[in-house]
């Protein structure tokens, strides 16, 4: 594998992610809650290796980033307005994410869901944008 590699494959842990999060969420509105488990943890390991890739790849790249061609005005400003949303909320994944988990692990279920109900739409859509934003990038927008 290479350096240039890493956008599909961090993309691919994205997906991944987005996929074990709806599962997570479909077993526990079925009441399965061995189930939930398993797809939630699923979806950790999938972010967390994306992010060691995402990390990784752009310390390798001397934090250069990789800029929308401006040849296509209009989905340049549908790009930026997805990028500006998904970093934003981004920054919170991380904390949401680790105190939802804290929650579930000390069977504090109650406060575990309340927080549940926030951090699943957010890291949902983090995940799926960040597959968009790389298909924006690498395969719907290429410079000409």
């Amino acid at each position: 594998m290479q350096l240039q590699d890493l956008p599909g494959v961090n993309a691919s842990f994205n997906a991944l992610a987005t996929v074990c999060i709806g599962l997570g969420l479909r077993a526990i509105r079925k009441k399965d809650i061995e189930s939930h488990k398993r797809w939630m943890l699923s979806a950790v390991a999938c972010s967390t290796l994306f992010l060691v890739g995402y990390l990784t790849y752009h310390f390798q790249k001397g934090g250069v980033v990789t800029k929308f061609p401006e040849e296509y005005p209009t989905a340049r400003l549908i790009y930026l307005a997805i990028l500006l949303t998904h970093t934003v909320l981004a920054a919170f994944v991380p904390f949401l994410v680790g105190r939802t988990l804290y929650l579930a692990f000390k069977d504090r279920r109650e406060a575990h869901k309340k927080i549940a109900r926030v951090t699943v739409p957010i890291w949902g859509y983090v995940s799926f944008t960040g597959v968009v934003i790389y298909a924006m990038l690498y395969h719907w927008f290429r410079p000409r």
